[in-house]
């Protein structure tokens, strides 16, 4: 079983806890106005490789993941590979490594019984997700990433029920996502879930834009000033406060 591969990271440092192994997948159905990699859009891109092959890359330095590290799968979006996912995180258990895949969740749909069925099993192997929630309101969302988020959301509901430790991440772009309305209401949303395990408010930043031009594409965010990281703390406590009413209404 190969899968697509965009690139390999030796040392993550933003991917999950500790010092990680960073695998990009190849290929993903979203299109964020800010993804600063376009370049893992297709889904017949990449190079092919085997989970054993990516397995020996990580060893090669290993005693950097030990203190809370590991492998974590990203993308491009790494749930379109759910057969390769099963197959790397199974012989990543085999050696005890902390496994995390960083996912916008988007090919979650609880009809598709097959693939659920896959999802379980993948869910097994797997110690954390990162779910990015673009936006919570879903005509924003749909004008942001050309999707609809309803299946986004359910894959949240469904991670809480399997008791997956789950991180949210969240992109705060001005004028787009940082109407703390919607935080407030991303945080209420978040704030149900006893799997919640650390949310993580990421300031946009427009270094996205030299890649798009490399590649001779245009940047929908362009003039679009990049997210003031004094304004974040706000923007964090918007979202606190709406998982704390959440909370509260449950006891």
């Amino acid at each position: 079983m190969q899968g697509r591969i965009h690139s390999l990271e030796s040392f993550g440092t933003v991917d999950g806890p500790g010092t990680r192994f960073v695998v990009f997948t190849q290929g993903c159905p979203m299109r964020c106005a800010y993804c600063h990699n376009p370049d893992t859009w297709s889904v017949n891109g990449g190079t092919l490789m085997e989970p054993s092959y990516i397995i020996e890359q990580y060893e090669k330095n290993s005693p950097f993941y030990r203190n809370g590290g590991g492998i974590t799968v990203t993308g491009g979006e790494p749930l379109l590979q759910v057969d390769f996912l099963i197959e790397l995180f199974t012989l990543a258990k085999a050696k005890n490594i902390h496994t995390c895949i960083d996912t916008s969740g988007i090919t979650f749909n609880r009809s598709n019984t097959e693939y659920v069925k896959k999802l379980d099993h993948l869910m097994t192997l797997t110690d954390l997700v990162m779910l990015d929630i673009k936006h919570i309101d879903d005509a924003k969302h749909f004008e942001l990433t050309s999707q609809h988020n309803k299946n986004i959301l359910d894959f949240a509901a469904y991670l809480n029920k399997k008791q997956i430790d789950m991180w949210i991440r969240h992109v705060v772009v001005p004028g787009i996502t940082d109407d703390e309305t919607y935080l407030y209401e991303l945080g209420y949303f978040i704030g149900q879930f006893t799997n919640l395990k650390a949310l993580d408010v990421l300031p946009y930043h427009t270094m996205g834009e030299v890649k798009y031009k490399k590649l001779g594409m245009e940047y929908k965010l362009k003039g679009v000033p990049a997210m003031d990281k004094d304004k974040l703390i706000d923007k964090k406590q918007a979202v606190l406060n709406g998982v704390k009413k959440r909370r509260s209404e449950m006891h």
